[in-house]
């Protein structure tokens, strides 16, 4: 049978009949759960429980194996010990079922032999033209077509309520967790799925697909690493096409990844900051509280990412003045600025409801806010203004006792072009049912309300696929860590701006024509780091010079570096600029290529001021980069100073990452530090480059 795509996504989570392969009929154990979860939640179509050993599992008709079925199941759920897995893939795919959902760990996870299991798994599906889901999953489970397809024991509940958000997540467990949660506030869900070791259908293809279901208006993810970054480009382009947002909750820092690293780069962008450049381009919103997962996507709904956003400010009401300080607090925290009611605004609530607001960037209401006109008038002035970029509501106690009043107002004023998002101070479940209900976007805390808020704000659309001609980069040097002067031979192929310069044999004589003044430096590859060890001379205005430099140096380094094998000496023209910055690429272990660009020197991991974007980025984009950098600002022309040449590091920004159009990644990472900023162009003064 050959393999067929079409039709999966449907199998997958709203499947017409399922077959559980190893159902059990103690009904405690966890291989009994998929069999009593779909008759206790009502599945509509048709289940056969697998088990050869019994004539009957939990009281209903067991078979002995996929081939005694009267029919193809669309989904197998295999639940077996993992040494029986393999057999039960290469049955399913035989006879033509669509996704089979693997349970047993054991595979990739546990090691090398795992692994190798793991791939033989994917064969032998493919081979069938079966996607498989696993393994290490916790199933498939949608509750819209109530179809709960899973282990997981948040279906003991006795009924959940559907929604219209997806959940993919690669801890099993999570899928529960987010699922009860969502229940107790009213958040429901269309499906939520376990995506295991995503040895075949990962969270970029499950969603990909996912983007053409009627019933799902958003995506909400739960992710411990990124694997195939290009099958989750593809989900977020389709995604955001389809107005569907996506909002991720990340763990994981990849520390053994930068212990990688030999250039500055590696160590100052990391695994974590390349992820956020991966979702903000994107447009994928990322959060840092877990409750903001949940709580963001009704804030985004109807809503689609606007760059300009970020030119407004946003507008706190409160009916409690500590409570509305918290929320200025965190917002302020998150970059975000803050403004009060308008004149105009306050002129219209005075002759409206008789209040006296205060021209302060806190519009609070205490002592008024309990009764619906006030409130109302506040917020339908404030959202129909345009001049904001969200408005928060902060209620006090009232959310709690007198949600009628408090809340009301905010449940009538959904539908405003611009959102508005609700934070109760108090537990005040009641209140958050309401905005959950009206769709309203709600939240249990001032925290996952600032996070849900910055995300909003920052949310932009996907970049641009890029169109930049591929490199010349030369022959694949795999491991080789390329000295300077090779190293910027290749910022020259592709397109930088590079320092004069001429390299000397290590025992050569000085040439007479050489322009002074000059730099010198070691060549040498086990020398990443030249200054930490005493392999760099400046401002040697003289042939004398330059030779008294070179013997102090040769000897300097017979203590700091003894093992450094000096392959020659590097002699360049002395250049000063009016400032310095350090321009970075690197293949990240998770999200792919990165370009970063930072103040230059040996203090940029110091000061960890630093803009990252995935590779590669257009001058444009690389304008905004620059921009972003605070030890840079100077460079602007700032206070007078003369302004240096932004444009031309800009360039220069986007030539190094034309290294990530290379399709093999031949280059892991790259550096040029410093490049200095001219007043008319920049130019790169050292280079370290490392092949994969």
């Amino acid at each position: 049978m050959s393999r067929d795509d079409s039709g999966w996504i449907d199998a997958l989570v709203r499947p017409s009949s399922v077959a559980v392969v190893g159902a059990s009929d103690d009904p405690k154990k966890d291989s009994a759960r998929p069999l009593r979860f779909l008759r206790k939640h009502g599945f509509p179509g048709t289940v056969w429980p697998i088990n050869p050993m019994r004539e009957t599992v939990l009281g209903e008709k067991a078979w002995p194996s996929l081939a005694a079925l009267p029919a193809v199941p669309d989904h197998v759920y295999i639940v077996t010990a993992a040494e029986r897995v393999e057999e039960q893939v290469i049955e399913a795919a035989r006879l033509g079922v669509k996704v089979a959902t693997v349970l047993a760990d054991g595979f990739a996870e546990s090691g090398d032999a795992g692994a190798v299991a793991q791939r033989r798994l994917v064969e032998r599906a493919h081979a069938g033209g079966m996607r498989l889901l696993g393994p290490n999953s916790m199933g498939a489970a949608s509750v819209a077509d109530r179809v709960p397809f899973t282990t997981n024991a948040a279906w003991e509940a006795e009924s959940l309520a559907p929604g219209r958000l997806m959940a993919l997540s690669q801890s099993g467990s999570l899928i529960g967790t987010l699922v009860s949660r969502g229940a107790a506030r009213g958040i429901g869900f269309h499906s939520l799925v376990s995506v295991g070791n995503e040895a075949d259908l990962d969270v970029g293809a499950i969603g990909e697909a996912a983007v053409g279901l009627d019933g799902v208006d958003a995506f909400i993810l739960f992710l411990e690493t990124v694997r195939r970054p290009e099958r989750i480009a593809a989900f977020a382009r389709a995604a955001h096409a389809a107005g569907k947002p996506i909002v991720a909750y990340k763990l994981g820092r990849s520390p053994e990844a930068q212990a990688l690293a030999v250039s500055h780069t590696g160590a100052l962008v990391g695994s974590d900051r390349a992820a956020d450049a991966f979702f903000r381009d994107l447009g994928i919103l990322r959060v840092d509280q877990f409750e903001a997962l949940l709580e963001l996507p009704a804030l985004l709904k109807g809503r689609v990412p606007d760059p300009t956003r970020r030119t407004k400010p946003v507008a706190v009401v409160t009916t409690t003045g500590g409570g509305g300080a918290m929320a200025v607090d965190r917002l302020g925290a998150a970059g975000i600025d803050i403004a009060g009611a308008s004149e105009s605004l306050r002129a219209r609530v005075r002759d409206t409801v008789g209040l006296s607001l205060k021209p302060a960037r806190l519009i609070d209401v205490t002592l008024a806010g309990a009764r619906y006109e006030v409130m109302k008038t506040v917020l339908d002035g404030l959202l129909d203004s345009g001049d904001y970029a969200a408005v928060v509501a902060a209620i006090g106690s009232s959310a709690q006792f007198l949600p009628e009043r408090a809340v009301q107002p905010i449940v009538d004023c959904a539908g405003h072009a611009t959102p508005i998002a609700a934070a109760p101070l108090p537990q005040a479940d009641q209140a958050l049912a309401m905005l959950s209900t009206a769709e309203v976007a709600g939240f249990r805390t001032i925290e996952s309300m600032a996070d849900a808020v910055r995300a909003f704000m920052q949310w932009t659309p996907p970049r641009p696929r890029p169109t930049q001609v591929p490199p010349e980069i030369g022959p694949s040097r795999p491991g080789v860590l390329l000295g300077e002067a090779d190293g910027l031979d290749l910022l020259d192929r592709l397109g930088m701006g590079t320092v004069a310069r001429r390299v000397l044999a290590p025992d050569a004589e000085i040439p007479e024509d050489i322009a002074y003044p000059v730099v010198l430096k070691a060549v040498s590859a086990d020398l990443p780091h030249k200054t930490e060890a005493g392999a760099v001379a400046l401002g040697l205005a003289d042939r004398a010079s330059l030779e008294a430099a070179r013997e102090a140096m040769r000897r300097r380094l017979a203590t700091t570096a003894p093992t450094a094998r000096i392959e020659g000496w590097l002699v360049q023209t002395m250049v000063r600029g009016l400032g310095e910055a350090l321009v970075g690429y690197r293949v990240d272990p998770e999200v792919g290529p990165v370009i970063s660009v930072a103040p230059g020197g040996i203090f940029a991991e110091l000061y960890e001021d630093v803009a990252v974007r995935t590779a590669p980025v257009d001058p444009q984009e690389a304008r905004a980069m620059i921009a972003e950098v605070r030890g840079l600002r100077a460079l602007a022309g700032w206070r007078g100073r003369e302004p240096g040449d932004l444009q031309a590091l800009a360039q220069a920004v986007s030539a190094l990452s034309t290294l990530a159009l290379d399709p093999d990644h031949r280059v892991a990472e790259a550096e040029a530090n410093p490049v200095m900023v001219l007043a008319d162009g920049a130019v790169a003064v050292d280079a370290l480059v490392r092949f994969a």
